[in-house]
């Protein structure tokens, strides 16, 4: 595939690649030069991974506290013994 470089030393990746690696408009990339090849690979941002983490069941902050401060009373009792 090729493409042209403007006056400017930009270049349009062409869609196939930018579908195949999904790439999408105001996408940051990161060139790596390895001799005389040049790789372009898309560069993930904190954004990319929501919902990459399934949610656990809501409880309530009351609920948490409550299981920490037990947890952190087991750990002390262990230690203390």
């Amino acid at each position: 595939m090729q493409s042209t470089v403007t006056a400017k030393g930009q270049v349009t990746i062409p869609k196939s690649i930018r579908d195949a690696i999904g790439i999408i408009p105001n996408d940051r990339v990161d060139f790596i030069l390895k001799g005389e090849l040049v790789y372009i690979q898309p560069l993930k941002t904190i954004k990319a991974f929501r919902g990459a983490v399934k949610k656990k069941a809501s409880t309530s902050f009351e609920a948490e506290r409550a299981q920490a401060k037990a947890a952190v009373a087991q750990r002390v009792r262990k230690e203390n013994i």
